[in-house]
């Protein structure tokens, strides 16, 4: 892991300080570069004014070499202003890995995804998983562990047979069966021969590399249920009302789970949970991630207590819901799809708006939040639309470097900084940190959320300093280049394309 020139910082003021101190950029920059309460929350137990401790603090900061003034505010802030030299230190380390490699151990991790019915192309809401999903496995590879995508085919159960009774009626030109699959993609699939549930996991695999989304490995439920018999006699069970339960609720959930009908022998759905469970473990992942949406929120116990049931640490287990999404189309809500009746599938979507503007919007919000998608914002191509307004961004610095002839130089700095090219600067300086949380809070929407931030800076910088042909020329073309490296990363962090021309 690299330690970039905040953390320096942070670790010099902390020396002097006797105390971790956690650096934040005041909102007015007249309030200083960086500042820390490190003297509010330290004073107490010191028996110190927090103030008089500022003044201490703010004394010894003076003679650090990255600080050019150090003032105390309120009640016992310190505001610190920083040298130019650090300005150009803090450059020069901006290159293609800034930010990564900052995972501590490095973990095996698998990342499942996108576990819907094989009954039908992949609707919106399964995309919010699909895209939410690889955002953060694409975090977790940039921290530098090692990560699995994986997708879970539920291609077993009624409804996969009921899928299947419909194609078959629609190839004999009959009705579907009563609650049967209806919509114009049965066609599609009814005029393929053979098993209509392989042909619509070969088109589902198609849709989701489409999206970008690079699975790593495939599961079938009908796989994973073969491995249940040999796995039952392992787990705490008891019978009762003809049904075979695990005594989940012994192990941290709210109430024991059925798993086999003594009836019929047949199996019912936490069967092949556990299973998969050890499926998953004993493949040696330190982390098992199942991202699942808003109508799982009980799997969180169930799947932890199945874990712990056969003998595994539950921590390893982890499940993240995401909410639902919402299509508004000239301002109004989508009630059901043209093709089906009751569902948004991906690929209307993106034939509207595009596969950047999807991704984009699938992971603008916090996972548990709902989405609305406003198709007609979506798709226009200007700078009302974020997703476009953010790659004009790159696009742009990708035609100023083309059209100057000096080579990006961070040490041909100025002797002193324009104030537009400290604030871009220590935009840019935020990224390692926004990354780290991002990933620690799996909360890729915050990549989105800071990109938009780093083109206003940008734009705001190239609108009122000349870059090409200034005298500054060398040293704004390498803060070009470090902000363009900062936006790609970010919109590939995303799974959207960073273009250099628009």
């Amino acid at each position: 892991m690299t330690v970039n020139a905040v953390d320096r910082l942070a670790a010099e003021v902390s020396k002097i300080a006797g105390a971790e101190v956690e650096l934040e950029r005041p909102n007015d920059p007249a309030h200083g570069d960086f500042a820390t309460n490190v003297a509010l929350r330290t004073a107490p137990a010191r028996k110190r004014s927090p103030r008089d401790l500022a003044e201490e603090l703010a004394g010894r900061a003076r003679e650090l070499p990255a600080v050019e003034r150090a003032e105390v505010a309120g009640l016992g802030f310190l505001n610190l202003w920083l040298t130019r030299d650090w300005f150009v230190e803090a450059l020069a380390e901006i290159d293609q890995e800034y930010g990564g490699g900052f995972a501590q151990p490095h973990q095996r991790i698998q990342v499942e995804l996108v576990s819907a019915n094989p009954t039908g192309p992949v609707t919106v809401g399964s995309a919010r998983n699909g895209a939410y999903g690889d955002s953060l496995a694409r975090l977790l590879r940039f921290a530098a562990n090692q990560v699995e995508e994986e997708y879970y085919f539920n291609d077993s159960g009624r409804q996969v047979e009921l899928f299947r009774q419909s194609v078959e009626a629609r190839r004999r030109g009959e009705a579907p069966p009563e609650g049967g699959y209806v919509g114009d993609y049965l066609e599609e699939i009814a005029a393929k021969p053979g098993d209509p549930v392989l042909a619509m996991l070969e088109e589902i695999r198609r849709e989701v590399a489409e999206f970008r989304i690079s699975i790593d490995t495939w599961r079938r439920q009908a796989e994973i249920e073969a491995e249940v018999a040999e796995l039952i006699p392992r787990l705490d069970t008891y019978e009762a009302e003809g049904t075979l339960w695990a005594r989940t609720s012994a192990y941290g959930d709210d109430k024991d789970r059925p798993l086999v009908r003594s009836s019929d022998g047949s199996y019912l759905y936490f069967a092949a949970d556990v299973a998969y469970v050890r499926d998953k473990l004993e493949r040696g992942f330190d982390r098992a991630i199942y991202v699942l949406g808003a109508d799982h929120h009980g799997y969180v116990a169930r799947l932890k207590a199945a874990a712990a049931m056969l003998g595994y640490d539950p921590e390893r287990i982890e499940v993240l819901i995401y909410q639902l999404v919402h299509i508004v189309e000239r301002g109004e809500a989508r009630k059901g799809s043209k093709r089906r009746g009751d569902v948004v599938f991906l690929r209307e979507l993106v034939e509207k708006i595009g596969i950047d503007a999807a991704r984009w919007y699938l992971v603008s919000r916090s996972a548990d939040q709902p989405i609305d998608i406003d198709v007609d914002l979506a798709r226009e191509q200007t700078q009302k639309n974020p997703v476009y307004y953010v790659q004009y961004a790159h696009a742009r610095i990708a035609g100023i470097v083309r059209n100057a002839e000096e080579k990006p130089d961070p040490a041909a700095a100025p002797a002193e900084l324009d104030p537009l090219e400290r604030e871009l600067l220590k935009r840019l300086t935020d990224f390692p940190a926004i990354v780290a949380e991002a990933t620690e809070r799996r909360a890729p929407h915050a990549l989105p959320i800071y990109a938009i931030r780093v083109a206003d800076d940008f734009h705001r910088f190239y609108h009122d300093l000349r870059v090409v042909g200034s005298d500054e020329e060398a040293f704004r073309l390498a803060l070009c280049r470090a902000t363009q490296q900062v936006i790609a990363r970010c919109l590939d962090l995303i799974g959207v394309e960073a273009p250099d021309r628009m």
